[in-house]
């Protein structure tokens, strides 16, 4: 291989980020992830490698996201929240991280201060999981690995490992395989291989 050809091989592994997208210092980008145009993420935060993060996407500050993970258009993800390999979140999910929310400073009568404090709950999305279009995420919840969340559902406790939740607020309807398949029991060795894939766990 010729030193060109490895330059541009090397070059097509560089994150790619639209002009119109703003990338704040110390945000740490993977190789092969494309940040598309008017997505805005703030520093510090980690994205992984081969990641996407669709147009209009705001990221906080102290937000970590792994590898491997699709981010649809016009996502909020804020502080506190750790999103790990493999997961899809569809357009316009909203995480929050907040139960009791205020914009003034009951001590100063200002505003509030938008940072962190003992009040911000912290919000883990385990691998696979999927959270679908228009979802909205409670503060201080585990979404477990392989569960799916319904379009529009909004969720206000743990989603338990290839849990199935759909509505508002979001209940337990079933289960899923890793392939996403919806099954009738909790996936184990013991359980009656997928439909689709054939997988039992």
């Amino acid at each position: 291989m010729s030193h060109a050809t490895s330059r541009n091989a090397a070059d097509t592994r560089r994150p790619r980020i639209h002009e119109t997208a703003l990338v704040e210092p110390a945000v740490e980008l993977g190789e092969g992830t494309s940040v598309w145009d008017n997505v805005h993420i703030r520093g510090p935060a980690r994205i992984g490698r081969d990641c996407i993060v669709g147009e209009k996407t705001y990221v906080a500050y102290g937000v970590t996201i792994g590898d491997f993970v699709k981010i649809n258009a016009q996502v909020y993800v804020c502080t506190g929240v750790t999103i790990a390999d493999r997961v899809m979140i569809a357009a316009g999910v909203i995480f929050t991280n907040d139960r009791y929310p205020r914009a003034f400073d009951p001590d100063g009568g200002g505003l509030a201060d938008s940072g962190p404090n003992e009040e911000t709950l912290n919000t883990h999305v385990a691998e696979g999981a999927t959270i679908g279009a228009g979802a909205i995420i409670g503060p201080g919840l585990t979404i477990g690995a392989y569960a799916m969340i319904g379009m529009g559902s909004v969720v206000t406790s743990d989603v338990p490992p290839h849990g199935l939740v759909v509505g508002n607020p979001a209940r337990l309807r079933g289960y899923v395989c890793m392939c996403g398949q919806p099954r009738p029991e909790t996936p184990d060795t013991a359980a009656p291989p997928c439909t689709r894939c054939g997988r039992r766990a």
